[in-house]
């Protein structure tokens, strides 16, 4: 992002305050032994202990939260058709579910509401939330959302409910200095729906701090593999936690998302100012098929990154088999007042009834619609042109993040005449979920 008006400064420190729905699993992530000497807080059970995992963005939605644009700076001289855009996307998700929209204060309700309107949007089943943000990319200030089918019935479980989220420390992707706002959004999403929060801390040597990652960052299966880069999570390019090595990162999602296994991809795509997010390149789209972006011209920068990624997922074996693999091509560079941009197919986003997928006025546009219209034979393939959207460095999995619907309890099951063992963890502070509420008309 060569913005002026996001010129690169020293991050500045964002507290998240305790909240009364928050299991503060501070300690998912054990010290390593150089840290040994300090006092260690109490162990409280991880969400995988605790039986929740992260879902696959294609299982069912409750809803889908969006912020709508008011950054100007964020598309400099080009802000004028991008309210328009999201107003074209809140019109396809309203027909899919309910969407969440963050507007940045009341007096802006009312032209929100009417460009809905204008643009053929379900009212109905659009929720404003009354809040400030600093800019729109909710895929990575969110929190990652998990669920559980059952509740465990263990003395461990301070838990009651079969949703939850962890709220990862956001930062502007270890780059900008004005995030403050955005870094709230997940307390007060928590808030608003009564879901209980996990804040997952790290040591490194004798420090502890607050777990730094995005959303696009990741992508799951919602069967225990992850996707994510080297080069996002590993180099020292905007490097989001410093100290932390791959096996670090895998007990991590291990523990707080229920990862079995970890695939990493090496770069990410020229142009994506997040240096390397997942969701540019590569995406599960059932549990066992991912698609892939590929460079057929072998004179682009991006042949032989993408080649490499490509590579790697041909012949990863997650849980001793190997993934069916799709190729999706690329457009051809998009480029704006001399910049490349970070335009991909990959980008794509699934509701409950329709794909989204990103445009770009290219002749391959035609075959990555078909090809994710393979992959998803069950919704609407709609493409979005958004040749302007890139201009602000994301597209449309960037804006948008899927909030899972609450599952169905597990049916009961006969009692366990056997004396079950105690857990061997510390007995975790019993703490009931807050009921749900409803949110503000």
């Amino acid at each position: 992002m060569n913005r002026s008006a996001r010129s690169e400064r020293p991050e500045s420190e964002v507290t998240m305050k305790d909240d009364r729905n928050d299991h503060v699993a501070d300690d998912s992530v054990q010290a390593p032994a150089d840290a040994t000497d300090q006092a260690v807080p109490e162990v409280r059970p991880t969400p995988a202990e605790l039986g929740f995992r992260h879902p696959a963005e294609w299982e069912p939605h409750e809803s889908t939260w969006i912020a709508w644009p008011h950054q100007e700076e964020d598309w400099p001289g080009k802000f004028g058709p991008i309210p328009w855009v999201f107003a074209e996307i809140v019109r396809h998700l309203s027909r899919s579910e309910q969407v969440d929209l963050i507007v940045p204060s009341r007096k802006r309700v009312d032209d929100v509401a009417d460009a809905l309107t204008r643009a053929g949007a379900d009212l109905d089943r659009v929720v404003f939330h009354e809040w400030r943000t600093d800019r729109g990319w909710l895929r990575d200030s969110l929190p990652s959302f998990l669920v559980r089918q059952g509740v465990v019935d263990s003395d461990d479980d301070p838990l009651g409910s079969r949703r939850a989220a962890v709220c990862w420390k956001f930062n502007a992707w270890a780059k900008y200095e004005n995030y403050q706002r955005d870094a709230k959004l997940p307390r007060r999403i928590a808030r608003t729906y009564g879901i209980d929060r996990f804040k997952p801390f790290v040591y490194v040597g004798q420090d502890r701090h607050r777990v730094v990652l995005e959303g696009g960052a990741i992508d799951t299966n919602g069967q225990g593999i992850l996707l994510t880069t080297e080069e996002c999570l590993l180099s020292e390019t905007q490097c989001r936690n410093p100290g932390l090595s791959r096996e670090d990162y895998q007990k991590l999602f291990a523990e707080t998302l229920g990862i079995d296994e970890v695939i990493w991809l090496g770069l990410g795509i020229v142009g994506d100012d997040t240096h390397g997010h997942v969701d540019d390149l590569a995406r599960f789209v059932s549990a066992d098929t991912v698609v892939t972006v590929v460079e057929s011209s072998r004179g682009d920068v991006n042949y032989e990154p993408l080649a490499d990624n490509a590579r790697r997922l041909k012949a990863a074996t997650p849980g001793g088999k190997r993934l069916n693999v799709i190729e999706l091509p690329m457009p051809r560079p998009v480029v704006f007042e001399g910049q490349r941009l970070p335009a991909s197919y990959a980008n794509f986003y699934v509701a409950n009834k329709v794909v989204l997928v990103p445009t770009f006025n290219d002749p391959a546009d035609r075959a990555a619609l078909s090809i994710l219209a393979d992959c998803f034979p069950g919704r609407d393939v709609i493409g979005i042109h958004a040749l302007d959207l890139v201009w602000g460095f994301g597209t449309l999995h960037c804006l948008a993040h899927e909030m899972p619907a609450i599952p169905d309890p597990k049916p009961a099951e006969p009692a366990d005449t056997e004396t079950k063992p105690k857990s061997t963890r510390s007995q975790a502070a019993t703490l009931k979920s807050r009921p749900r509420k409803k949110p503000a008309e």
